[in-house]
C-alpha cells in the first residue's frame, strides 16, 4: 500500500500545558479525537527546522495506550521530516533507557509515554513527554512553545499506509513523502544495561550478590518492579547478570493497568515489599515506579531510608563506583524541598552544592556544564550524570556499591551517616486531587503579610524553640543560562536549618495534589523515632497554613 501524507483539520483543546515533566490527563482524555495527534504536533512543531532529517527515540513505560500511542506517534514523525525513529520493542523503554539511547545515538530528542508513578488503565492516567538532544526533560522555554502551539493548531501530519508492527525488533525501511524514512524497533534492555556495565563494576557486585565475597552469605534482596517497565531490566541486570535467585524479584511482567498495583516506591503504595521485607528475612528491599525513574530503598526489618538520605550516603561513597572513580566527583544538587543532608556532604567534600526546583530538568544544564555529577529529589528520585533522568535501577546498584564497599548493612551505613554528620528527619505530606480554587487561595494567602516573612521571624514554642530565618517564595536563577524561575514553592527556613515547605505538584492528572514537606535538622539526636522528633514543625505548618481548611482533609492521603 502506498504511503501517504495526510494533513488532518483539528482545533485546539484546553489545557495541554506541560507540567513538571510533560502532559498528564485521563487515559479517556487522550483517546479523545485528536487530543493525542494534537499535542505530538505541538512536540514536533516546537523543534522547529531542527526536525527535518532528525533521529528520535520513541518509547514509554507500557501501561494502557502505550502500544497504540507509539504506533501513532511513528507514524506522524514520518510525516513531519524525521528521518529515523528508534522505538522500543512493544512500545516500551524505561525513561532512563530513553535518556541513555538519546545520547548514544545522538539524537534531536525523544517522546516518552508515561504518567510515571501515577496507576494506570484505562480509567486512569497516561502522559506524554519530550526529552531534548541531551537527554534531560525539555526545558520551560521548550514547554512554554509547546503550550503556545497547542492553543493554535489547525492541523496535524500523518502518514497514512505506514503498517509498524513494534513487536518484532528489526529495521524497517519505508518512503514518505518522497524521502527515506527508517523505523528501528531495538530490543528495549540491551543499551541500557551496557550503560550501567559501564558504570560499576558488575564482576564485583556478582561476587557480592553471590556471596563470594560474604564469607558464602549470598544478598538476600526483595526488588518489586510494581509491575512498570523495570520488570525485564531488573531480570536482565540482578538476576541474568548479577546471578540473584529468581525469587528475589517481583511484579516483573509489565501491564497496562499495572496488576492493579499504584506504581509509586513508597511505603504506602509498596506496602507488599515493606511487609515482606519486615520479617528480617532480606539484606536490602527496593521497589520502582511505572517508568523505572524513582526507587525507593529500604533494609532488613524494613527501615526506611529516606530519599534524601540515601541522596546523602551516595554522596559520601560515591568513589567507590568505578564511573566516579574514573570521572571525578564535581557538584551536587538537590531539589528546593528535599532534605538538606546532602548540602554537608558536599561542605565536607568541598564541593558545589546547588539548590533547584522540582523537576529533573533543572539538573541538566549544571551537568552539561561540568559542574554537577550527583542529584535527587525527595520524591524518590536520585541519578547521576551518566544520563539526563533520574535513575531508579542506577541508585539501588550504587547501594550495592555502597554495601559491598563498607561490608555494612543498610541500617548501619545509616546510623554511621547520621553520627557523622547529624540527621535531617524528614516527611512528605500528601493530600491529593483536592479542589483546585480552595488550593491556589490558600497559597495566595500564605504570600500576604505572615508569620513566613522574615520582617515578622519570631520564636515559635511546640516543646521546641523555632526561630524564623526566612520566609518566601522560592525563585531559582540558572547559574548556566541565566533563566529565572518563579513560585517553585513557599518556604520557611529556621535558624537552626529545618524547614518547612508548601507546593502544588504539577504530576497529577487532575485536580489539586498539596504537599507539605518538614526538614528538622538534629546534630546530637539521631536515633529518634521521626514522627516524634518532626511533631513540633508539622504543628506549625498545619496552624500557619491552615491546610485542613482549605483542603477539606483532616489527613493527607499519603505520609512518605
Amino acid at each position: 500500500m502506498a504511503i501517504t501524507v495526510a494533513t488532518v483539520a483539528t482545533a485546539p483543546f484546553e489545557g495541554q500545558k506541560p507540567g513538571t515533566s510533560g502532559l498528564r490527563k485521563k487515559v479517556k482524555v487522550f483517546t479523545q479525537k485528536n487530543y493525542t495527534e494534537n499535542f505530538v504536533q505541538c512536540i514536533l512543531d516546537a523543534n522547529g527546522g531542527a526536525l527535518a532529517g532528525s533521529t528520535l527515540v520513541v518509547g514509554g513505560d507500557g501501561r494502557y495506550f502505550c502500544r497504540e500511542a507509539c504506533e501513532l506517534i511513528v507514524r506522524m514523525c514520518a510525516a513531519n521530516g524525521v528521518a529515523k525513529v528508534l522505538a522500543g520493542q512493544n512500545g516500551i523503554l524505561s525513561t532512563p533507557a530513553v535518556s541513555s539511547l538519546i545520547r548514544r545515538h545522538k539524537a534531536l530528542g525523544g517522546i516518552v509515554m508515561t504518567a510515571s508513578h501515577n496507576p494506570g488503565g484505562p480509567e486512569n492516567d497516561f502522559g506524554i513527554k519530550f526529552n531534548c538532544e541531551n537527554g534531560g526533560p525539555a526545558p520551560d522555554h521548550f514547554t512554554n512553545k509547546i503550550y503556545a502551539l497547542s492553543g493554535e493548531i489547525k492541523e496535524y501530519k500523518i502518514a497514512e499506509g505506514l503498517e509498524i508492527d513494534v513487536s518484532k525488533t528489526g529495521v524497517n525501511s519505508y518512503e514518505v513523502g518522497g524521502k527515506p524514512f527508517v523505523v528501528e524497533v531495538i530490543d528495549s534492555v540491551a543499551d541500557y544495561v551496557c550503560l550501567m556495565k559501564e558504570i560499576f563494576d558488575f564482576e564485583k557486585l556478582k561476587d557480592f550478590v553471590s556471596g563470594k565475597s560474604r564469607s558464602g552469605q549470598p544478598l538476600k534482596m526483595r526488588i518489586d518492579s510494581m509491575n512498570g517497565v523495570t520488570g525485564s531490566y531488573v531480570e536482565e541486570i540482578f538476576v541474568n547478570c548479577l546471578g540473584a535467585s529468581k525469587d528475589g524479584v517481583v511484579h516483573t511482567t509489565p501491564l497496562p493497568d499495572f496488576g492493579g498495583l499504584h506504581p509509586d516506591p513508597n511505603l504506602t503504595y509498596a506496602k507488599d515489599l515493606v511487609e515482606a521485607v519486615r520479617n528480617g528475612d532480606y539484606d536490602i528491599g527496593a521497589a520502582f515506579d511505572g517508568d523505572g525513574d524513582r526507587n525507593m530503598i529500604i533494609g532488613r526489618n524494613a527501615f526506611f531510608v529516606t530519599p534524601s538520605d540515601s541522596l546523602a550516603v551516595i554522596a559520601h561513597y560515591l568513589e567507590c563506583i568505578p564511573y566516579f572513580k574514573k570521572n571525578g566527583v564535581t557538584g551536587l544538587a538537590r531539589s528546593m524541598p528535599t532534605a538538606s543532608a546532602v548540602d554537608l556532604v558536599a561542605k565536607a567534600l568541598n564541593k558545589e552544592l546547588f539548590e533547584v526546583p522540582t523537576g529533573w530538568k533543572y539538573f541538566g544544564n549544571l551537568m552539561d556544564a561540568g559542574r554537577l555529577c550527583l542529584c535527587g529529589e525527595e520524591s524518590f528520585g536520585t541519578g547521576s550524570d551518566h544520563i539526563r533522568e533520574k535513575d531508579g535501577i542506577w541508585a539501588v546498584l550504587a547501594w550495592f556499591s555502597v554495601l559491598e564497599h563498607t561490608g555494612k548493612s543498610v541500617e548501619e551505613i545509616c546510623v554511621e551517616h547520621w553520627k557523622r554528620y547529624g540527621r535531617n528527619y524528614f516527611t512528605r505530606y500528601d493530600y491529593e486531587e483536592c479542589d483546585l480554587a480552595p488550593c491556589n487561595e490558600m497559597m495566595a494567602t500564605l504570600e500576604k503579610p505572615s508569620p513566613i516573612r522574615p520582617s515578622s521571624a519570631r520564636v515559635l514554642l511546640r516543646g521546641k524553640p523555632y526561630a524564623v530565618k526566612l520566609g518566601d517564595n522560592f525563585s531559582y536563577n540558572d547559574p548556566i543560562d541565566k533563566s529565572v524561575s518563579t513560585k517553585q514553592g513557599l518556604r520557611i527556613v529556621f535558624t537552626d536549618g529545618s524547614r518547612v515547605v508548601m507546593r502544588l505538584s504539577g504530576t497529577g492528572s487532575s485536580g489539586a495534589t498539596v504537599r507539605l514537606y518538614i526538614d528538622s535538622y538534629e546534630k546530637d539526636n539521631v536515633l529518634g523515632q521521626a514522627s516524634v522528633m518532626l511533631k513540633p514543625l508539622i504543628d506549625i505548618a498545619l496552624e500557619i497554613s491552615k491546610l485542613p481548611s482549605f483542603t477539606g482533609r483532616n489527613a493527607p492521603t499519603v505520609i512518605t
